[in-house]
């Protein structure tokens, strides 16, 4: 895989992850247990696609 490829995938895995993150904290104040769960998972998975993309 080249580099500028590289780039733009662990560009968009950076934003995904900045989604995700916003997306917990708002579970976060809705006291919605499971879902915070859920999204860390998610959060979790993206942060280790992001270090293989780098």
């Amino acid at each position: 895989m080249n580099a500028p490829i590289r780039q733009s995938q662990a560009d968009i895995l950076s934003k995904l992850y900045d989604m995700k993150r916003k997306q917990i904290e708002q579970a976060l104040h809705q006291g919605n247990s499971f879902r915070c769960q859920v999204l860390e998972a998610e959060a979790e998975a993206i942060s280790n696609a992001l270090k293989a993309a780098r």
